[in-house]
């Protein structure tokens, strides 16, 4: 009974903490994306935006699996990814001191509190505090109940004696404990529970959480197995960053446990001070060497030659659970790279069109498949993150990529349709008029341009000039109609074959259609940026 009471302390405690997570990124909202994706050109900042990111999700190891993601899929340097793990480490301490408050006996009312702005509260922001609240409440519901199931340890203090006079055990429980409950706020929330009831002296509890900072870093191991070289070497970085650091101050223990003994009366905060000193001291240790520890890092995890990827680059589902927001801006890069081929894909017509060129049939055709393949993958993944807990704005952004993916795939297909035209061109030995050519490179610069825009307004994020593009759109319908009337002109006239003819207005209608995609795109981003900025008036038509 008293182990299922502990497992339950530890659940609540665990659950409480997620569930904050969850309510802090949701108040969040885009500003949190943006903090993500800002840049950490220094160590410096890399730490600050690590210590940022960890409060607001409340997870060192969410954050160590987003830079380790963001490695992967070259969106940081191994030198900007460790600064922000030096963050991750200092942000995960805000948990210790939270749990070192004495408002245990506050932790029902909270959550009833909690739950009251959850059910009735009017606006989103209000629910997501309630949220927030119970989650709090959670957190020191939890700790009470494992306080509670330790009492039967009373007066066993000597259980406990090894850790005292052997610290390298303490660090080994604190590792393992921590590779256990996959969680290393659980593990100081547990140690200090057991320093509270008397249990753990101060000198034995230490190095428990010096052990607590090894352990976590196997999820950033975990998270590296199976992405690429430079992956590994952020999950490297973050391993032996904790490790020299444990090293360091274990040598260091019986001064380090005096300067603890100066910064409260209370053994609680005493250890939330400790994790806290610990991690600071050690970031602030290892930044003026970042530069030689990434060297050391490279040279012992080799980087790999260059690799072609042909798959999904953004895309990883263990963003899905560490940072939502991250996996929706994940769906947005992956969105514009697709855009980015299905725009090559337009190039190579153009080329073969004008030069005459039938090599670019199979770059077009290889084009398309990756393009295809892309789709399949960011479908699946889009499909798979609207399954978990997003907020109602991520899953309305999220939808609105969606139906952007579906547009730039078919821009894609109809550029193969007009090289399918080419290669039928080719094959019948169809000429075009100067008129016909001057006529097509016009329509088709005017159609590829406004696409063009499109993709770059979503890689920016930046709001469309709707009234712009509604004035593209109609010139690209006018130019059709208008383009399609001279020709049956021109063949009704013995111009042009018939042949030609069949094929050259199924080219404008092919660029019609793909203008049509690249305004519901526009409108697409436009909606995505007016929703951030509160205001949906702007709907898709």
């Amino acid at each position: 009974m008293t182990l299922m009471q502990l497992l339950g302390g530890v659940g609540l405690f665990l659950f409480g903490i997620r569930l904050m997570g969850e309510a802090l990124q949701d108040l969040a909202g885009d500003r949190l994306r943006r903090l993500i994706a800002a840049l950490t050109k220094t160590p410096v900042r890399g730490v600050l935006v690590g210590t940022l990111v960890t409060i607001l999700i409340q997870s060192s190891s969410g954050t160590t699996v987003m830079t380790v993601s963001f490695v992967h899929a070259g969106l940081m340097t191994l030198k900007q990814a460790v600064g922000v793990i030096m963050g991750a480490n200092i942000g995960t301490t805000v948990t210790a001191q939270l749990i070192a408050f004495k408002i245990k006996d506050f932790a029902l009312p909270i959550i009833a509190l909690g739950v009251a702005l959850s059910f009735i509260g009017r606006s989103k922001m209000r629910r997501y505090m309630g949220n927030g609240l119970i989650g709090f409440g959670l957190l020191f519901l939890g700790m009470t109940t494992m306080e509670e199931a330790m009492k039967f340890l009373a007066g066993r203090q000597d259980l406990f004696l090894a850790f005292s006079h052997h610290p390298v055990l303490a660090v080994l429980a604190g590792v393992g404990l921590t590779v256990l409950v996959q969680s290393s706020s659980a593990t100081v929330g547990l140690t200090i529970a057991m320093a509270s009831q008397g249990f753990l002296p101060l000198g034995a509890a230490i190095p428990i959480l010096f052990g607590d900072n090894i352990g976590t870093t196997i999820t950033a191991v975990l998270a590296s197995a199976g992405s690429g070289r430079e992956a590994k070497q952020a999950a490297a970085s973050h391993v032996l960053f904790n490790v020299f650091g444990v090293l360091f101050f274990m040598l260091l223990l019986p001064v380090f446990t005096q300067v603890v003994l100066l910064t409260s009366d209370d053994i609680a905060r005493q250890l939330a001070n400790a994790h806290t000193l610990f991690n600071v001291s050690n970031t602030l240790l290892f930044l003026p060497f970042t530069t030689p520890f990434v060297k050391l890092i490279e040279r012992l995890v080799p980087t790999q030659g260059i690799v072609h990827e042909t798959g999904p680059r953004f895309l990883d589902r263990r963003l899905i659970a560490a940072a939502p927001a991250a996996a929706v801006d994940a769906v947005r890069m992956e969105m514009v790279r697709m855009g980015v081929l299905a725009l090559e894909m337009l190039d190579f017509v153009r080329e073969a069109f004008v030069n005459d060129d039938a090599r670019r049939i199979d770059m077009v055709n290889e084009n398309e498949k990756l393009v295809n393949e892309l789709n399949r993958e960011i479908t699946r993944f889009a499909a798979e993150l609207g399954q978990a807990s997003l907020s109602s704005d991520l899953a309305s952004v999220l939808s609105l990529y969606v139906n952007g993916i579906g547009d730039v795939d078919r821009v894609g297909d109809h550029a193969q349709n007009i090289i399918e035209l080419f290669e039928m061109k080719q094959d019948q030995h169809i000429e075009f008029s100067p008129t016909a050519m001057a006529e097509f490179t016009s329509m088709f610069d005017k159609t590829r341009g406004a696409f063009a825009s499109s993709v770059e307004a979503i890689r920016l994020e930046a709001l469309p000039d709707m009234a712009e593009v509604d004035r593209i759109e109609d010139e690209i319908d006018n130019d059709e109609k208008m383009l399609r009337k001279r020709h049956i002109g021109r063949l009704n006239a013995g111009v042009c074959s018939p042949a030609a003819s069949v094929i050259f207005i199924d080219i404008l209608s092919n660029l019609e259609r793909i203008g049509d995609h690249s305004r519901n795109l526009a409108l697409g981003v436009s909606d995505v940026v007016r929703l951030r900025e509160g205001d949906i008036s702007h709907g898709r038509s």
